[in-house]
């Protein structure tokens, strides 16, 4: 454990210079214990994707405040081409396992393509005329989360794909230790894919990069990323 806490501790201080963009906005001294979320710090994002064409992943957690992102960048012109939905869906109204169909989004009348049913993946298709993926939902820092492993495919596909993946970071609530036992990639699954302790440490800002620097990707490829920092 010693040793996964050391090299975690060094990767994190390289992250910033392995396949991606780092964008980090000051916070005004006044207001120093504040916790600024990726997605809140619009003016960091909004340029590079005013005018194009995005799809998002995302669930009931992205939020700007008590607004939910999807309205947000709705409000302010941009174009919502497909929204990813993970494990409990878009919307957080499926229960743990539930498979997640795809549809239209009641509220918005946005397209919703599921990434926790028949494919765990998004299609080649699914990214046709998607110029920027956004990735923005809140994670608890432990591996069995499905939300880190549905990034991992999204970045997996953008990659294939030549599509920009942008992340909106959150923080860890577990991030100030590192502790359990190292996946052995002999149990490999969607609740288990990556070779880190149990509790791992990172935002999913910092373990994209993990992701990216390690080259897990399949064939070792890489997602040309930018995060959008706490």
């Amino acid at each position: 454990l010693l040793i996964a806490y050391i090299c975690l501790a060094t990767f994190a201080q390289k992250i910033e210079s392995v396949g991606q963009n780092v964008i980090s906005t000051s916070v005004p001294k006044s207001d120093t214990t504040s916790v600024i979320t990726g997605a809140a710090q619009i003016e960091a994002y909004l340029p590079l994707i005013k005018g194009k064409s995005v799809a998002l992943v995302v669930n009931q957690t992205s939020t700007i405040g008590k607004t939910h992102l999807v309205d947000s960048l709705l409000s302010l012109g941009v174009k919502i081409k497909t929204i990813f939905a993970p494990e409990h869906g878009f919307r957080g109204d499926h229960s743990a396992g539930a498979t997640v169909t795809s549809g239209l989004d009641n509220k918005t009348g946005l397209k919703v393509t599921s990434l926790y049913g028949k494919n765990k993946k998004p299609t080649a298709a699914d990214l046709t005329g998607i110029d920027y993926v956004i990735f923005d939902i809140q994670d608890v820092g432990v591996r069995f989360y499905t939300y880190i492993s549905t990034m991992h495919y999204v970045m997996e596909a953008c990659a294939e794909n030549n599509v920009p993946f942008i992340i909106l970071d959150r923080p860890n609530p577990n991030g100030h230790y590192v502790d359990g036992p190292v996946l052995d990639l002999r149990f490999k699954s969607f609740i288990g894919m990556h070779p880190v302790p149990l509790v791992h440490g990172m935002t999913v800002g910092e373990f994209a990069g993990m992701i990216n620097g390690e080259h897990w990707l399949e064939g070792g490829i890489q997602c040309k990323i930018t995060v959008v920092k706490v």
